[in-house]
């Protein structure tokens, strides 16, 4: 007998959809370092940091990325739409732009007093794209007064969030493009050097006949040195280094003696010893030294002009 046997085999498959793969993208910030500043002019001062960007494409069907590199104010915070450096309870105001000029504010959308984000649309024909893009800061003008040490603004945590979207046709706008937040931390930096900036009016004692009475004049030494910087005023002896009563304006082989004093009743002379040296304390702004100078009466050389040259040193 013929038995005829038949086996059913089951064929089974499971299909599953195949993963798509989205853009991802990387970033790094470098510190933007001011260095040492010398802030007693009032001047601005300039420099800059660079964000770099990396992208891959794994075979997505977008053909471009739109990224958001917004940046808050930092730990310094800010006030007015103007971003501090803190050093303690002292302030160093500065901001970040987009652009060199320093016109376009560099913000987020987050917090639009500070600016807005510059989008950064990077194409992905390949499976990798890179570019970089400058932060240009700029400390503010007009903070001679700003005490001397470092200052440090952290952007660190959610003071960055960079986010990014991929699209094919149309760039969506950064106010909503809330994907992939990424923090990208860095720091701002700056160190206000303790400087002094010094100039002196000449002194002129005028035309005279005869020395039978002394003869009086005034000149200043103007200094503007840094906020709460202690500093020290020395002259020397002059052309011929002689005392500080007793300096000498010459004129070929005959001179008139001279001194340069402290204060206005020509008791304290002001030279380059102890005990003759004028001091103060910076304020940030101009400060104006009075240098008061006698001509003695003394026996009258022959007619001519006088004259000497007397070196200011500051140290602080």
């Amino acid at each position: 007998m013929r038995r005829l046997i038949r086996v059913a085999i089951a064929i089974t498959a499971v299909l599953s959809a195949a993963p798509v793969l989205a853009q991802t993208c990387t970033f790094s910030m470098s510190d933007m370092n001011f260095g040492f500043v010398n802030l007693a002019g009032g001047a601005a001062v300039d420099t800059t940091a660079t964000l770099s960007v990396t992208c891959n494409n794994p075979l997505s069907l977008a053909l471009s990325v739109r990224i958001c590199p917004n940046i808050n104010a930092g730990s310094g915070g800010q006030s007015g739409g103007v971003r501090r450096m803190l050093q303690g309870s002292n302030i160093l105001n500065y901001q970040l732009y987009q652009n060199s000029a320093r016109t376009t504010t560099w913000g987020s959308v987050t917090q639009p007093a500070l600016g807005s984000p510059p989008p950064i649309d990077l194409a992905l024909p390949l499976l990798v794209n890179t570019t970089t893009r400058t932060l240009y800061g700029r400390i503010n003008a007009g903070q001679s007064a700003a005490v001397r040490g470092a200052y440090l603004s952290s952007f660190a945590g959610a003071e960055t969030s960079f986010t990014y979207e991929s699209y094919t046709l149309l760039a969506p706008s950064c106010s909503s493009v809330t994907q992939n937040a990424t923090q990208v931390p860095f720091n701002v930096t700056a160190a206000v050097a303790p400087t002094c900036i010094v100039s002196a009016n000449s002194i002129n004692f005028g035309s005279h006949g005869v020395l039978n009475t002394a003869v009086d004049a005034t000149g200043a030494i103007n200094l503007t040195c840094t906020s709460n910087l202690s500093y020290s005023v020395a002259l020397n002896g002059g052309l011929s280094n002689s005392p500080p009563a007793a300096r000498k304006m010459v004129q070929g082989a005959a001179s008139v003696t001279y001194g340069l004093y402290r204060d206005a009743g020509r008791t304290n002379v002001w030279g380059s010893a102890a005990g003759q040296i004028a001091t103060g304390t910076g304020t940030g702004s101009l400060q104006s030294l009075t240098v008061y100078g006698r001509v003695p009466a003394q026996n009258t050389p022959a007619p001519g002009n006088y004259a000497d040259t007397v070196v200011v040193t500051v140290n602080y």
